[in-house]
């Protein structure tokens, strides 16, 4: 498989002789360029809202888990606290997510969507939803139920590690 690198999503000849040498023989290799070009899409569809993938995420943990503390959003999405605290610290300023002292435990800091956040994610839901039916049209449906089969099983490998 020979991959072409994209920059800004138009095709750069230059690289197109670049051999990739085995590394287009690793299912990482692939996956981590295909993953580029999943959030290349992603990030034009969330343009209007200056969203990355990593802070949807984030907003749909909180919204799908009021109350969980930062050090359990990051370690389940898997982002380093210390850029976690920053998006967090970004999403505050933006209104769309806040800190507040945990009942249960006033030294954790508990997240939750403010009310500008929580009006805001039905509207990236279906732009995340139009995204992935974007992605759905290029694999097919079977192929793409399929890849997630696949993923999941790679995904898993992460855990037996643990």
């Amino acid at each position: 498989m020979r991959v072409q690198p994209k920059a800004n999503g138009e095709d750069r000849p230059e690289a197109a002789a670049i051999d990739y040498g085995r590394l287009d023989l690793h299912v990482g290799y692939v996956l981590r360029r295909a993953q580029l070009a999943i959030f290349q899409d992603f990030i034009a569809a969330f343009e209007a809202f200056d969203l990355r993938p990593a802070q949807y995420s984030i907003l749909t943990v909180i919204e799908a888990n009021p109350g969980l503390r930062q050090s359990q959003v990051a370690l389940a999405l898997g982002i380093k606290k210390t850029n976690f605290v920053a998006m967090i610290d970004a999403l505050e300023r933006r209104g769309l997510a806040r800190r507040a002292p945990s009942d249960a435990d006033r030294r954790a800091l508990e997240l939750r969507l403010t009310e500008a956040g929580a009006a805001l994610m039905p509207r990236l839901h279906d732009i995340a939803a139009a995204h992935e039916r974007r992605v759905i049209a290029r694999l097919g449906v079977e192929a793409h139920q399929a890849l997630f089969t696949q993923l999941a099983a790679i995904a898993g490998l992460a855990d037996a590690a643990e």
